[in-house]
């Protein structure tokens, strides 16, 4: 296993900000005790989902819940630069290729309870990879060993990649910028998750 710190900036450091991810976790666990594999994503890049995907992971580990972060926005992560990486070298990719065992990839935190995938370097085929058999087996065993899964995929009105990661969890949430989404393409976003059969937890603008 290998070991990342955690770096949050100020604003989400902030009390009432940090309220407000309790309450969304709180209305997560109120889904459902099956919901437990949860993907993030939103309509354009730059909307905060990453945010609010690390946040909610956080806010699951701050109450005592085992939880681990997969970044799966494996054409532009932003996650990595959010961490103090040192000597991580090992990503998701890896796994998905076959090139490393799923517990090689995992990175622990300096929040207790906080584990982090990170993407690795960009694959030619990711909708591929991430609909394939191993990614389906890998989030079968992590929720073996974790009480959360939560992951950020890449924006829907991008490429398809959300959709193929939400049809095999078990709810999503869409994160939407206020006054920037025309509410016309943030229901035609939600239509390709409806169609990929994914279940919506709600929206969480910012």
């Amino acid at each position: 296993m290998q070991s990342a710190k955690l770096h949050f900036s100020q604003s989400e450091n902030n009390y009432q900000i940090k309220e407000a991810y309790k309450t969304l976790r709180s209305n997560v666990e109120f889904s459902g005790q099956n919901v437990r594999v949860i993907s993030v994503t939103s309509c354009t890049p730059g909307e905060g989902k990453t945010t609010v995907a690390m946040a909610l992971a956080r806010a699951f580990a701050e109450a005592g819940k085992k939880t681990v972060l997969v970044d799966a926005d494996m054409r532009k992560s932003v996650l990595v630069g959010r961490y103090r990486t040192g000597s991580v070298r090992l990503g998701l990719t890896h796994c998905l290729v076959g090139r490393e065992r799923l517990s090689s990839v995992i990175c622990e935190t300096d929040t207790p309870n906080l584990y982090v995938v990170f993407a690795g370097p960009v694959p030619p085929n990711p909708s591929e990879l991430l609909g394939g058999r191993i990614f389906g087996k890998a989030l079968e065993n992590m929720k073996q060993v974790f009480d959360y899964v939560i992951i950020d995929t890449p924006p829907l009105g991008s490429v398809i990649d959300a959709a193929v990661v939400a049809k095999q969890c078990d709810g999503t949430i869409m994160v939407i910028e206020s006054n920037a989404i025309s509410f016309r393409f943030a229901q035609r976003v939600k239509d390709q998750l409806d169609k990929a059969g994914a279940k919506m937890l709600g929206v969480v603008p910012q």
